[in-house]
């Protein structure tokens, strides 16, 4: 008799509902489907749309490689140092503090989720050593899926919500949000979405981000941005980093989870940057070197190719101006101040016009509440 496998006992686990539904997107035979699940740049046969200043910046990459003037060589452990250095810049600002005394950097990472999970390996050690992995954390709620999993697989326990769709009003629910807050124990890490926020697509107003940042800085909370969504919010880059800025311009330390898999379209490229603002430069210094450790031991060193489009298209004026301009609206339709685009172009998909509610007027999630219905694929909340 064949003895049975070692791993006999593990339980298969859950299909990741985003991949799934595209997975059922695609075997799905209706022509008129529609695809509500992931964001990202479609054509309008739904296939996946190359920027033209990626493929420019690209064919530009295969040059250089032809000539040898490009090659393959390991990049340092915390990446690709033009990489690092402009995409800091693109969250912090060119008048950044941090940035001018030297007591800000970047660390390339794996896309989004790698920079969440490397920031949350360093908290864990380092931001309350006396509680390590039982710190509390909190995360809005609703929020990003893969979040709490991401924190928890990095050894925190303690993942608590605090307030922040007011379900009933279909607004921040800013009172409820700053009560959880307030009630935080000391030294605590927030977890606060930057911009767009995923999934409701509702940010704080400027004024709501004092009121947040009061209770943090008051409560000697730690301030853990995730920024995957940077122009894509109003459409402007300055102002999608405003919240980010003002936790900076007063003098706290943070981390920032920084992605340009939406705002590039380098979805499988998986670029992603790790801002650090530390007190000093000596205190960044260290910060630095223990990432160098953990990355060491995750994925040694980051790959190069998206890393380069990135670095290319932001060191060059010419490049920037035309992503900045057309990369972050493509195609014409996806940024929309009055949501009017979005609005019309889901509703008409439904067979049930009830299903269709009012989209705010951000352009990457729009809490539609939407359940699967015929063959059109969207998320029910979470």
């Amino acid at each position: 008799m064949e003895r049975p496998s070692s791993f006999a006992e593990v339980p298969h686990a859950q299909p990741i509902a985003v991949f799934q539904l595209t997975a059922d997107f695609r075997v799905d035979p209706h022509p008129s489907k529609v695809n509500l699940g992931v964001g990202a740049f479609r054509t309008e046969d739904g296939l996946p749309w190359v920027l033209p200043v990626v493929a420019k910046t690209e064919a530009q990459l295969a040059r250089e490689l032809e000539e040898s003037t490009l090659d393959h060589e390991y990049l340092p452990v915390i990446g690709h140092p033009e990489f690092t250095r402009l995409a800091t810049q693109l969250s912090l600002g060119e008048a950044s503090p941090g940035l001018q005394s030297g007591r800000a950097a970047g660390v390339q990472v794996i896309g989004g989720t790698g920079a969440l999970r490397i920031g949350a390996e360093f908290l864990r050690r380092w931001w309350n050593p006396e509680l390590g992995g039982k710190c509390p954390v909190y995360f809005s709620e609703p929020t990003w899926g893969n979040h709490l999993s991401t924190f928890r697989d990095a050894g925190f326990t303690d993942l608590r919500k605090y307030r922040y769709w007011d379900e009933a009003c279909r607004r921040l629910a800013l009172t409820e949000l700053l009560e959880d807050l307030e009630s935080a124990p000391e030294k605590s890490v927030v977890l606060l979405h930057a911009c767009a926020h995923n999934p409701t697509g509702t940010d704080p107003t400027g004024p709501q981000w004092l009121q947040i940042l009061d209770v943090v800085k008051r409560r000697n909370l730690f301030p853990f941005f995730d920024s995957a969504y940077q122009g894509f919010a109003s459409g402007k880059l300055d102002e999608d980093a405003a919240a980010i800025r003002l936790f900076e311009s007063h003098g706290l330390e943070l981390l920032c989870a920084q992605s340009f898999s939406k705002n590039f379209g380098l979805y499988n490229e998986r670029v992603g940057n790790l801002v650090i603002v530390a007190r000093d430069s000596a205190a960044l210094a260290c910060i630095k070197s223990q990432i160098v450790l953990l990355v060491r031991a995750m994925w040694s060193n980051p790959p190069s190719h998206g890393a380069r489009i990135v670095a290319t298209v932001l060191g060059d004026p010419v490049l920037r101006k035309e992503w900045s301009s057309s990369g972050l609206s493509y195609p014409g339709e996806a940024c929309v101040p009055d949501g009017k685009w979005a609005h019309q172009h889901v509703c008409s998909q439904f067979t049930q016009p009830q299903l269709c509610c009012r989209v705010y007027p951000r352009c990457s999630h729009n809490y539609l509440g939407m359940r699967v219905v015929h063959h059109d694929y969207g998320f029910q909340p979470l």
